[in-house]
């Protein structure tokens, strides 16, 4: 008898869209997560300051490990197909029964190309049939307009914002609470 309370995951699922491929990250893409996350424009409303070492990528992608054989989340890591090129992370940053969060940045070489709506779409797609999601949420800092936007063009809806939710950078945020259904994600 199998471990695993969703056979999802057994072994870590692999997402493939027209210019993308969502996969697991590896020790090797640490280089990359850590150019990542150590750009300030990708940080600037993110809950962590900008990475100073390779070690803070390394623990990360560890951190993402640990969380899927944990059966608590799902991160991906958003490789580029035409080049190889690992230019970001997104995926469900936890779990509960019929009803996940999601979270996701991209280096910002990358923006404004549609890569993030491209691999959001797939992983919504993936979370509604594969997981068995009903709802998924999505939270922004206020100011974050571009997060907005996308999440907006992809079908969310704001439900309202969340006073003081989270502690990071010194202060307490006021988040803006998004969130899709399943029926609004297959409705057209």
């Amino acid at each position: 008898m199998s471990t695993y309370l969703n056979p999802v995951f057994a072994t870590f699922p692999e997402i493939e869209t027209e210019r993308l491929l969502l996969r697991e990250t590896m020790p090797e893409d640490a280089p990359a997560i850590f150019r990542l996350f150590a750009d300030p424009l990708v940080t600037r409303y993110y809950d962590l300051e900008p990475y100073t070492s390779l070690e803070q990528a390394e623990a990360l992608i560890d951190f993402f490990d640990e969380s899927f054989e944990l059966e608590r989340a799902i991160r991906w890591g958003i490789e580029r197909k035409e080049d190889g090129v690992l230019m970001g992370t997104c995926g469900y940053v936890w779990l509960r029964t019929h009803r996940g969060e999601i979270g996701y940045e991209l280096h910002s070489d990358y923006w404004r190309r549609g890569y993030m709506s491209e691999a959001l779409d797939a992983i919504l797609d993936f979370g509604f049939t594969e997981l068995g999601l009903n709802r998924v949420e999505a939270l922004t800092m206020l100011e974050n307009e571009a997060s907005i936007g996308l999440l907006r063009s992809l079908g969310f809806q704001q439900e309202g914002i969340l006073r003081q939710h989270d502690f990071f950078k010194g202060q307490f945020h006021d988040m803006r609470l998004f969130a899709i259904l399943r029926q609004e994600f297959y409705a057209e």
